[in-house]
């Protein structure tokens, strides 16, 4: 069973729309870094998912950002939030390729997700 967590708890997690304004292979890793408008600057993120996306299908795309996660490196770049997508690694097991979770209207980069 999933933990359970309390509606206050959950409101300290802060997700916003993001627009990928660039996105590159980092070479000899199954890495991605992207560049992602979060309304308020730029962030620099490193995804995982490299195997399952071509670097330019994801420029423009309106996109889910976790923003107040620690910032870490990760071979030697800093990411700063994480791109939400269905499908983790368990889901992977069972042959289900991560879907990055979009946004298909005009919402403004910034928006939060609540």
């Amino acid at each position: 069973m999933p933990m359970e967590i309390t509606i206050d708890e959950f409101q300290e997690v802060e997700m916003r729309v993001g627009i990928v304004k660039q996105a590159e292979r980092i070479e000899g890793t199954k890495l991605l870094k992207l560049l992602v408008d979060v309304g308020s600057g730029t962030r620099q993120i490193i995804s995982g998912i490299a195997p399952y996306y071509n670097p330019e299908s994801l420029v423009g795309k309106r996109v889910i950002v976790l923003v107040n996660l620690k910032p870490r490196v990760i071979r030697g770049y800093e990411s700063q939030g994480m791109i939400l997508a269905a499908g983790c690694k368990e889901d992977e097991e069972r042959g289900v390729k991560p879907s990055v979770l979009t946004v298909n209207d005009e919402v403004p980069p910034g928006t939060r997700v609540c």
